[in-house]
């Protein structure tokens, strides 16, 4: 498995899901349900320092894929 988006904003991530789920692209999400474990939770930085942002991870064949449709993240204005 490769990690493919890295993150503490949640809807960043959903957006993230959403468009792998989109192209069929198989996921699976590294630290999401330990954010809120440790004290603090997801308030310092978005994501839980101690366990660190949550990953989404595919199958390597599928990797350079998942990056190329990740990328309308990074050309998404900001809000």
């Amino acid at each position: 498995m490769v990690t493919v988006f890295e993150g503490g904003d949640w809807a960043e991530l959903a957006v993230a899901k959403m468009l792998l789920d989109a192209e069929k692209i198989p996921f699976v999400t590294q630290g999401e349900g330990v954010q809120d474990l440790f004290g603090l939770g997801r308030v310092i930085g978005g994501f839980n320092q101690i366990t660190g942002p949550v990953q989404l991870r595919v199958r390597e064949e599928d990797a350079d894929r998942a990056r190329e449709v990740l990328l309308e993240l990074e050309d998404a204005p900001e809000s």
